[in-house]
Order: structure tokens, then C-alpha cells, then sequence
């Protein structure tokens, strides 16, 4: 029987007050990170209960998939706090660990942060090592998705990286943050967290079968804004096709609003509430309105008429602020807009092919399954894109926070395992619905007509009942604590 071999989580936004996986007190009014939220402790119960059924002693690997921490909404204490929840859970001091070391961690755009303090982190440590006097490498922008190096420790290698990396990719990066977080729970833990970005892919032995994780903002156009700009203004100069690029062009921005507003204290606070309204049409109507009164009323022109004025700044804001209301987790009605379908047609057929040809000599893997998040909207579907063989599987593992007001049926969380032959099932926790009695968890897989049989979906199906505790009591806890969120939210937006 297939064992399970890696456990991916995505979109925790820990420290979030909208997060389930963060402890929100009773009056929904605010964050305690000194406590484990009950979603969090439930989630863990359910998956000690599956890692418990593996049938070799070998612990899987967990795959932090993207937006673990909240940076942009939470100060980085309360975030990291919240994070040792989380790892005095899976690592506790007394009992045995649910996870392997290494643990992969690839950063998101609410976490972009970590990877920019990790590779400046090892530049640093790679200019006080080399020979002096030779150039100095261009400071990488991504890792290597499939070799198997080491984080970087020695001078040699640093020099081997530079002599042989035209596409900006390094080895995996140490995360001291929370490697050091793991270790203040527990000192003795010997735990070691990989750092990956943008994507960290899976080859089994015989080459043939691939399974690539990757956030997924990059299949958002919000998070390609400056390259989109750039292309705008220099219409010569075409959208970048590699990932590295794509990073080195916009990792300004995405840092800046979505992974650095945490700690800017009072602005942060107000950006925040700024973020929440940008969840609902109608306090985007009411924000832009505001907005277009004020930038009038402080700097228009004294001979215009005041409503046309407010007519152009109201138009400018709508294209502006009113597209980052428009992002993919806004659109409640379907599990992947058609401007969603497109960015990850976009992204699979240029910037990931491209890295997955570079990498393997220009050998496509005639399988390959690709799990992202970043959406807050689980699915799974087996979907046909170019430079591909075939059928490819795409899982999004959804997220863990509560966006809006009323039950979005789309949003959801799920947990994506792997098997040792690289199977790939998603272990829907839940999806949002008004009633607590339509929450249950499910077990569902990407297939297509004719498709092969995946082994992995029938042994995790017969060890989940969803009418029976821990799943039930996830289930129930889930119900629960969404509302009371939702309270949190109403209380900020109005």
C-alpha cells in the first residue's frame, strides 16, 4: 500500500486574525499568539492519524507551500508566535515528531519577505567567503527547483554556483527565522527548514514522473505589475519568460505591500483595514469615493468642476485600486476565473516550462503534477497545456482564512499529499457553507477519461470518515471558529 511521503500546506497566514489557524479570543476581537487556535490543533490530530497508517517507519516530508506567515497583516512577533504553535504541535518536546528535517519552505507574497532576508542573508555570507578580488555574481533571485543541493556552507561551492548558474538559481537557502523560532520552543529539536523559491520540484527515479510545488502568485497579473508597466512603457521590451526574472523585476513590490506592512505600525494597522474592505464591492465603492473627495478637495483645481474632478480621480481609482479588488479570491463564484485559467496557462507554459527545460537538459517528464495555493479556492483538474505531454494534474490546496462576510462555497483549505510513487491526492478539510452540517471532509484527486488509477486516492479514502471523530470534530470546530472570524471581520469593515 502507498505511504504517505510529503504533506503540503499552503495559505496558514499565520497571525492573521482571519486565519483559523491563528487563536482569536472569544469576542472575536483580537489575536492571542501565546495560544493554539482549535482548527489548528484539530487539523494536526487529523494528520498524525493518516501519518499514523503509514506502513514504513520513515516520517514524511512537510512542504510549507507558500504564505505560512502572515507579514503584510501582522507584526512579525505576533506571526512568529503563532508559528510556534504550530511547531510544538507537529515537533512536540515529548512525543514523537510528525515530520522529517528538512522541512520545505517556499515563501509567498504575504511571507516574500523571509526569502528576501534569506538570500541577502547568503550573499552576505557569500561575499565574506570568496577570493578577493574576483567579480562579484549577480545576487540570485531564485533557487534550482530540482537539485538536490545542499543550503550553501562553503566558499567552493558559493564559487561553483557562480561559475555555472545562467539562469540566477542557487541551491536551497537556510531559513534561520524559523529554524530559530523551532528551536525556542525546543531547544534540543535539530530540525533544519530548506528555503525554496519560487518552485521545488520531485523526479522519480526513472525521470518520468514529476510533481512541482510553487505559491502561485505569479499566476495573478497583481503580482507581475511592474513587468506588465514595464512592457507598457518600453513596448520593445517583452514580458520576461523566466521565473528569476519575473522575480527580479517585481520582488520590490511584492515586498512592499504584501509581505513588509506588518511593521509599520499604525500604517500597517490602517492598510489593513484597507485590505479587508478590498474583500467586499460595496466598501470599494465606498473607499474610492472617499478617496477621490479627499485627493480633490486637497489638491484639485480651483476652476474645474468639482464633480468632474471627482468623476476622473473616482476613474483612475477604479483601475488602480478597483483591480486589486478584483484578485482571484474575490471572484466567489467560480473555483478559477477565466483571467485566473489564463495566468496559469501564462505561468505553466513560460515561466515554469522554461525552468523544468533548463534544469532537466530540455526533457519534459511525460507526467507532472503541479500543487499551488494562493487563491483560497481548492480544486483539483487534470488540464492541457503546451510543452507539456499530455495530460497535466493541477491541485490548489486553497487557504485557511475567512475573506468575507457570507459562506463562500469555493473558499476552502485542503492538504495535498504525495506518495512515495508520486501519486497526488488533495485532503479536502473543508469548504464554506452557511450550515455547520454541510462541512465535511473529503478525498478527491485530478483525473481525466481514460486516466490510470491513483493508488494513493483509495488507501487515503478508506482511512477518512468524515461521520467520525477526528474528522467530525475538525469539521464541527471549523464551522464554529469561521464564525467567529467572520465577527472579527464585520467589526473592522463595517
Amino acid at each position: 500500500m502507498p505511504d504517505v511521503r510529503y504533506v503540503c500546506l499552503s495559505d496558514m497566514h499565520l497571525g492573521a486574525s482571519n486565519s483559523l489557524l491563528t487563536y482569536l479570543t472569544s469576542d472575536a476581537a483580537r489575536v492571542d499568539p501565546t495560544k493554539r487556535s482549535p482548527v489548528l490543533v484539530e487539523l494536526v490530530d487529523c494528520l498524525r492519524g493518516i501519518i499514523s497508517k503509514n506502513e514504513e517507519p520513515e516520517r514524511p516530508t512537510l512542504v510549507l507551500n507558500g504564505d505560512t506567515l502572515e507579514l503584510a497583516l501582522a507584526t512579525d512577533n505576533v506571526a512568529g508566535m503563532a508559528f510556534e504553535r504550530f511547531a510544538e504541535l507537529i515537533l512536540p518536546p515529548q512525543g514523537e515528531p510528525l515530520f522529517r528535517s528538512p522541512i520545505i519552505y517556499i515563501p509567498g507574497n504575504h511571507d516574500h519577505h523571509l526569502w528576501e532576508t534569506a538570500r541577502e542573508a547568503q550573499y552576505v555570507n557569500y561575499i565574506s567567503k570568496g577570493k578577493p578580488g574576483l567579480p562579484l555574481a549577480v545576487p540570485w533571485h531564485a533557487t534550482n527547483m530540482f537539485r538536490a543541493e545542499p543550503p550553501v556552507s562553503s566558499p567552493f561551492l558559493e564559487e561553483l554556483i557562480c561559475l555555472r548558474a545562467p539562469s540566477q538559481a542557487a541551491p536551497q537557502f537556510p531559513s534561520e527565522f524559523l529554524e530559530e523560532l523551532i528551536r525556542r520552543h525546543d531547544p534540543s529539536q535539530a530540525v533544519s527548514v530548506h528555503t525554496i523559491y519560487p518552485n521545488w520540484g520531485l523526479l522519480d527515479e526513472t525521470g518520468q514522473r514529476c510533481v512541482v510545488f510553487s505559491h502561485g502568485h505569479f499566476t495573478e497579473s497583481m503580482y507581475v505589475l511592474m513587468s506588465t508597466l514595464r512592457s507598457m512603457i518600453f513596448p520593445s521590451r517583452e514580458l520576461p519568460l523566466a521565473s528569476w526574472d519575473y522575480e527580479a523585476e517585481n520582488f520590490a513590490w511584492i515586498d512592499f505591500f504584501w509581505s513588509t506592512m506588518g511593521r509599520s505600525g499604525d500604517v500597517g494597522t490602517d492598510l489593513e483595514l484597507v485590505y479587508d474592505k478590498l474583500g467586499s464591492k460595496r466598501q470599494v465603492g465606498v473607499l474610492i469615493s472617499n478617496l477621490a473627495s479627499s485627493v480633490v478637495k486637497k489638491w484639485g483645481k480651483k476652476y474645474w468642476p468639482r464633480w468632474l474632478q471627482r468623476w476622473a480621480v473616482k476613474w483612475a481609482l477604479g483601475k488602480t485600486l478597483g483591480k486589486a479588488a478584483a484578485r482571484e479570491r474575490n471572484e466567489t463564484r467560480k473555483r478559477l476565473s477565466a483571467d485566473g485559467r489564463e495566468g496559469l496557462k501564462a505561468y505553466m507554459e513560460g515561466a515554469l516550462r522554461e525552468q523544468i527545460l533548463e534544469e532537466r537538459e530540455h526533457n519534459m517528464p511525460p507526467a507532472v503534477s503541479f500543487i499551488y495555493g494562493h487563491t483560497h479556492k481548492p480544486f483539483q483538474e487534470d488540464m492541457q497545456f503546451y510543452g507539456y505531454d499530455g495530460w497535466t494534474s493541477v491541485y490548489n490546496s486553497g487557504g485557511w482564512v475567512v475573506d468575507t462576510l457570507k459562506a463562500c462555497p469555493v473558499h476552502g483549505g485542503a492538504v495535498i499529499l504525495v506518495d512515495e510513487d508520486h501519486n497526488v491526492v488533495s485532503l479536502r478539510m473543508y469548504n464554506e457553507a452557511e450550515e455547520s452540517e454541510e462541512y465535511a471532509v473529503k478525498v478527491e484527486a485530478a483525473t481525466h477519461p481514460g486516466g490510470v488509477a491513483n493508488p494513493l486516492l483509495e488507501r487515503v479514502r478508506a482511512l477518512v470518515d468524515a461521520e467520525r471523530d477526528p474528522w467530525k470534530e475538525f469539521s464541527q470546530t471549523v464551522a464554529s471558529e469561521r464564525l467567529l472570524r467572520v465577527e472579527n471581520l464585520r467589526m473592522k469593515i463595517g
